[in-house]
């Protein structure tokens, strides 16, 4: 079996190997500006002061704890009575001790964005009966509506249990000779009632910037709490720099933003590393561009969709269309779903959706679109790549090409 280790991107000796020394079971609890120096705490409690010249920031996010009776208040319900929240490694742990040592028959995932479509996706591969409650309107609001019942509906494929524009409003104990077993009460946007019985709780409904520990030493906080930077990284602060899921996210249609992905995270830290010993690199910025495996489909998104791309000015047009991952006459081939956003005076691509089988390489195929739009390609020009074929694999025309001329189309004859 595999272990949890393996999903480690670097060893400690490999870390350590490249001359950064690592101070583990310490938590960093205060910055002071005007000495250049760092207070910590090891993992008994002992108190230290670092000096630094350079200070980088990467606290990260936290869990958004929504306010749902029973897991808040005085005493919220938590890992050992089998209620998780999921972001860390160590909600990991809490979650499979909860499997291995209750081995719960069924589940409620509260949230139905990716990392709650991924729970879902793999506690029905374990066996579990899953019912996943979202508020809004449709399974993936990150998408549109339309791709979003698609992702709704294979999901019920192989057996959730999905309720849309149902909020969770109690989370509590089922009765005495019932151990294990919780309630979970919620109301649909018609205003019925809904409760269901299940032996495990997981809420994933976002995250919130960790930004307290800048916040003290007086850094610059967005409306959203996240630190300020610009564009090298750079905190208000003088040598403090900060990068990752803590900071705003220049985004290169839409400004500043906030948008916690692994992938900015990367970007952001390596640049944040780089100025910190004297270098001037700059954040290119992100397009939001994300993909989630939902059982045998995929979804996928970069860009705008239509009513963020009119926020930021364009005139948007958006066309759905269909076309086949690889030539039909060839075996297997799939169909996939495609939304394309582009400017209705310029042309500019601003954002595609794609909703396919997992291996119609949607990923691949909303990286095309993602560079598209990174180099203010217009929609038409599109047609123009020069991108691979051969019948197994791919068409002629790939199918975001294919999307991109029915979007043409649709613009010159409504």
């Amino acid at each position: 079996m595999p272990l949890w280790q393996d999903l480690a991107h670097r060893t400690v000796a490999e870390l350590e190997a490249s001359g950064i020394r690592l101070r583990l079971d310490t938590v960093a609890r205060r910055i002071d500006v005007e000495r250049r120096e760092l207070l910590v705490t090891d993992a008994v409690g002992g108190e230290e002061t670092i000096g630094y010249e350079k200070l980088v920031v990467g606290t990260g996010a936290v869990s958004v704890r929504p306010r749902i009776d029973g897991l808040t208040g005085p005493d919220p319900l938590g890992p050992t009575d089998g209620v998780h929240l999921l972001h860390s490694m160590a909600d990991t742990f809490a979650i499979m001790r909860t499997l291995e040592e209750r081995s719960p028959a069924s589940a409620l995932i509260v949230g139905a964005g990716y990392i709650g479509l991924e729970m879902a996706d793999a506690l029905t591969l374990r066996g579990l009966s899953v019912t996943q409650v979202e508020q809004l309107p449709e399974a993936l609001p990150t998408v549109d509506p339309g791709l979003g019942a698609r992702v709704r509906a294979e999901l019920e494929r192989h057996g959730v249990d999905v309720l849309t524009g149902t909020a969770v409003t109690r989370i509590r104990q089922a009765d005495s000779g019932s151990a294990g077993r919780f309630i979970v009460e919620a109301v649909a946007v018609d205003g019925a009632a809904v409760s269901r019985s299940v032996d495990l709780v997981l809420v994933v409904v976002g995250v919130r910037p960790n930004s307290e520990l800048a916040a003290a030493a007086g850094a610059t906080l967005s409306p959203t709490g996240a630190i300020t930077v610009d564009r090298q990284m750079r905190t208000n602060l003088p040598d403090v720099f900060a990068a990752g899921d803590c900071v705003v996210t220049h985004h290169r249609l839409l400004g500043d933003s906030y948008l916690p992905l692994g992938t900015t995270a990367h970007k952001q830290g390596r640049i944040a590393g780089e100025n910190a010993l004297g270098g001037t690199r700059e954040f290119a910025g992100s397009l939001g561009t994300q993909v989630v495996k939902i059982f045998d489909q995929a979804a996928a998104r970069t860009g705008l969709r239509d009513h963020e791309a009119v926020t930021a000015g364009f005139e948007p047009l958006t066309v759905e269309s269909e076309a086949d991952d690889h030539k039909a006459y060839y075996p297997g081939s799939h169909r996939i779903h495609t939304r394309v956003t582009g400017d209705r005076t310029s042309g500019r691509l601003l954002g595609v959706q794609l909703f396919g089988h997992r291996h119609s390489e949607i990923a691949k195929r909303i990286d095309v679109a993602a560079s598209a739009i990174f180099h203010a390609m217009t929609v038409d020009a599109i047609s123009d790549l020069d991108l691979s074929y051969t019948p197994p694999l791919g068409s002629p025309w790939d199918a975001i090409q294919a999307a991109a001329q029915t979007w043409s189309q649709k613009l010159t004859r409504p």
